[in-house]
């Protein structure tokens, strides 16, 4: 019981991971949409973060869920990365895998900021980031709160929102990005 109550939460997170709609036109609308709410969010609880956006060569907006089990974490995502020079848009996709200690589901959504447009060109080209994690997050329907940070390294700055989740994890885990195939 307990186990299939956690793998039917996990398919619920899941099923609302994937950018909506039926065409290639409306799930970029979709992304877009989530990029422009986030950004909103973020500028609401960092005002400072709108004028580091603006000054880096690009950013990139992830909508994320990762679950953890025990000694196990997964997750999965989609999103874009925004070249502020060119204005080009590449959507991704995200998947994550990793150990540590664990329990939980957190929905979040992240801003990456390149300070160098090398590096946002090999996040595009290559996509792997392994990192550290340690976060606690209690939050359901606007309620509650969230304490999170992640470590990442080789100029990128990393700001976090959790939408919902209840979750208490610190984990090594790698993490995948990926140009999605059916929207570039």
């Amino acid at each position: 019981m307990r186990t299939a109550t956690i793998l039917l939460a996990a398919a619920v997170i899941l099923s609302g991971c994937m950018a909506a709609g039926q065409t290639k036109d409306d799930k970029r609308r979709h992304v877009e949409n989530m990029r422009k709410e986030v950004l909103t969010d973020l500028y609401r609880i960092n005002p400072g973060a709108q004028q580091v956006i603006a000054r880096a060569p690009g950013y990139a907006v992830f909508s994320n869920w990762n679950a953890y089990l025990i000694f196990a974490s997964v997750g999965q995502g989609y999103g874009v990365v925004v070249d502020n020079v060119s204005g080009t848009h590449t959507y991704m996709q995200m998947g994550a895998l990793g150990g540590g200690l664990g329990a939980g589901v957190k929905d979040y959504r992240a801003v990456y900021v390149f300070e160098k447009r090398h590096i946002m060109e090999r996040f595009v080209e290559q996509g792997l980031n392994v990192g550290g994690q340690a976060d606690a997050a209690a939050k359901s329907g606007g309620q509650g709160a969230a304490v999170g940070g992640e470590l990442l390294l080789d100029g990128i700055r990393v700001y976090q929102l959790t939408e919902s989740g209840l979750a208490l994890q610190a984990t090594i885990q790698g993490t995948k990005y990926w140009k999605d195939p059916d929207l570039n």
